[in-house]
């Protein structure tokens, strides 16, 4: 069995197809799987890092700002589904799987020209455009939320599988995880991340956070900077600091998602998907600089079903982070139905539905 995956940019987009890609292993040990991507991306680090081979096409993004860029975009799609077309006639897939990334559009819509069936996962509540575009011309759309059902129009119904995401977000045990982060049982801890790189927004929160908690013994903050930041926050810090860890990045986020009792983030898809997954409390501050605000969507759909207390970044005030999370330290209850509400949202079965539905 031959099988191209196609995912690129963030590693919202990659990380799905990885998940994808290790099922179909697990079940075909002698399955061939080629990842197709970009050189720019994030996928040309991840991929290989993982066990799977990459290859890399032409293709960039629409500007939407500057619409005269565009001329040199539809030059790199036109040179880019030749190189897709190229890459599949050589490889000859039995399938084809994309995970958003406008890099999937040439591969997925020449798999279509060449009659290979192909399949497209969405992790978003509101869907990119390239998933819309692609919509027509695939055998199957996944979602990773059923709100996003009411933007496909398709003759074969969506299947909501949830996002890929790794079993250890649901097997990482909780005490386990707070004896090897040196966390007492009294604790109440807080986690706060906006990424790799970091989110300016995050961090201002988590800084309010961390003066708002300063010598309190009951508290443990873990703050992730992300690395545009931490150099500059470390140089400034806060002189009481027992109470709060300052990481560059989380490698090991199970172990740090299954220690806290709130997180403080943004609402990147597979950021929600790890948080349901692992059935954490959450204040969500969606990123206001996304393509359709699909952060906020993200959210919306945790905060509706009573998981998460979504705040606009628009409306974000000094001090209000740290209230929501003072107010569910002293209403446990509270806390515990957060908690249960964002479990019952998360899915740990996606790749398994995924490979299921396509027969693979």
């Amino acid at each position: 069995m031959k099988v191209v995956m196609s995912g690129g940019g963030t590693g919202g987009h990659i990380y799905p197809a990885i998940a994808i890609a290790e099922e179909i292993r697990r079940r075909h040990p002698d399955a061939e799987i080629l990842f197709v991507g970009t050189e720019r991306g994030m996928e040309k680090k991840i991929v290989p890092a993982s066990g799977f081979p990459i290859r890399y096409i032409t293709v960039s993004g629409f500007d939407r700002r500057h619409l005269t860029k565009n001329v040199k975009v539809l030059n790199d799609l036109r040179k880019g589904m030749k190189e897709a077309k190229k890459i599949l006639q050589t490889f000859r897939p039995d399938y084809v799987i994309g995970t958003g990334g406008y890099v999937c559009g040439p591969v997925v819509r020449s798999a279509y020209q060449l009659k290979i069936p192909c399949f497209i996962h969405e992790q978003n509540a509101f869907p990119g455009l390239t998933n819309k575009l692609l919509s027509k011309h695939v055998d199957r759309i996944f979602l990773a939320f059923d709100d996003a059902r009411k933007f496909f129009k398709v003759k074969n119904e969506p299947v909501t599988t949830g996002n890929p995401v790794r079993h250890a977000f649901v097997e990482t045990d909780r005490e386990a995880s707070r004896q090897k982060l040196g966390i007492r049982p009294d604790e109440f801890v807080i986690l706060g991340f906006g990424g790799s790189l970091g989110a300016k927004c995050i961090n201002d929160v988590m800084l309010n956070v961390a003066e708002r908690f300063a010598g309190r013994q009951d508290v443990r903050i873990f703050f992730a900077t992300g690395r545009g930041y931490y150099q500059s926050i470390m140089e400034g810090r806060h002189p009481e600091t027992n109470h709060i860890t300052y990481l560059e990045y989380i490698d090991d986020m199970p172990v740090y998602l299954a220690a806290c009792d709130v997180a403080v983030t943004r609402s990147g898809a597979l950021t929600v998907s790890e948080i349901t997954a692992s059935g954490r409390a959450s204040v969500m501050i969606p990123s206001p600089n996304v393509t359709s605000n699909h952060q906020y969507f993200n959210a919306k759909v945790v905060a509706d079903r009573g998981g998460a207390v979504l705040i606009e970044e628009k409306d974000l005030t000094e001090g209000q982070v740290a209230a929501v999370i003072e107010e569910l330290m002293t209403d446990r209850e509270h806390l515990l139905s957060m908690q249960k509400a964002a479990a019952s949202l998360g899915r740990t079965d996606a790749a398994r539905v995924i490979c299921d539905t396509i027969g693979i």
